[in-house]
C-alpha cells in the first residue's frame, strides 16, 4: 500500500530574524544559508517553515513541532529530535549525521535524496512515510509502528525491526545490507531476492536446521 503523502509547497517566504529559541513560535518563515550550530528550539512549533542550504549541527529539537514544512540541503552532525512530531514535511538533499528521534511521530513525511548515518526511531510511529533515493548507514526502527511506511531506491547498511509492529512496511525498494530482529516483520512487504536473502535469519529463528545433500 502506497504512503499518502500530501503535496508540501511552499511559496516565497520572509527571512526569519534572530536565532532559534526554545518554545519558539515560527510560522511563514525561511531559514536560507543558516549556521544554527548549537541552537535549542526544544518545544518549538514550525508551521510553513522552509530551512534550506543550512547548517544544524548539535541542533536540539525534541519535542518540537514541524507541520507543512520543507528542510533542503540541510547539513548536521548531530541532531536532537527526541519525542518531536513531523506531519507534512519533506526533506530533500539533507546530510545528516546521528539523528535521535526516539518516541517520535512521522506522519505523511517524505525523505528524499541525500545520506543519514545514524537514525533512532526507536518506539516511534511513522504513518505515511515515504524514504526514497538515498544511502542510510544504519536505521534503528526497534520497537517502532511502521504503517504505511516504503523504501524506494535506499541503500540500508543496517536496519533494526526488532519488536516493530508492521502495517504495510514496504521493503522492496531496499537493498538491504543487514537486518535484525527478522521475527518482527510480521505485516512487511519484501521482495522474491529479499526473502532468499532473509531465509538463513528466518529459518535461525524458527529453529530450522539446513544442511546440504
Amino acid at each position: 500500500m502506497e504512503p499518502r503523502l500530501a503535496d508540501v509547497s511552499l511559496p516565497d517566504l520572509p527571512p526569519l530574524a534572530g536565532d532559534l529559541a526554545p518554545d519558539g513560535e515560527y510560522d511563514g518563515v525561511e531559514l536560507r544559508d543558516r549556521d544554527l550550530t548549537g541552537q535549542d528550539a526544544e518545544n518549538a512549533r514550525f508551521l510553513d517553515v522552509r530551512i534550506t542550504g543550512s547548517v544544524l549541527d548539535d541542533v536540539t529539537l525534541s519535542r518540537a513541532q514541524l507541520a507543512g514544512s520543507v528542510l533542503d540541503d540541510v547539513r548536521a552532525s548531530e541532531l536532537d529530535a527526541v519525542g518531536s512530531v513531523w506531519r507534512d514535511v519533506v526533506l530533500t538533499g539533507c546530510r545528516l549525521g546521528a539523528v535521535t528521534a526516539h518516541a517520535s511521530q512521522l506522519t505523511r513525511v517524505r525523505i528524499s535524496g541525500g545520506k543519514l548515518d545514524y537514525v533512532n526511531l526507536r518506539d516511534a510511529a511513522l504513518t505515511d512515510v515515504l524514504i526514497e533515493d538515498c544511502f542510510v548507514g544504519e536505521l534503528d526502527l526497534g520497537g517502532a509502528r511502521l504503517t504505511r511506511v516504503r523504501l524506494a531506491g535506499v541503500r540500508v547498511g543496517q536496519l533494526d525491526v526488532t519488536r516493530a509492529r508492521c502495517d504495510g512496511f514496504d521493503l522492496r525498494g531496499g537493498d538491504l545490507r543487514e537486518v535484525r530482529g527478522v521475527a518482527d516483520l510480521r505485516g512487511a512487504v519484501v521482495g522474491e531476492q529479499q526473502l532468499i536473502e532473509l531465509a538463513p535469519a528466518l529459518a535461525a529463528h524458527l529453529g530450522i536446521v539446513v544442511r546440504s545433500g
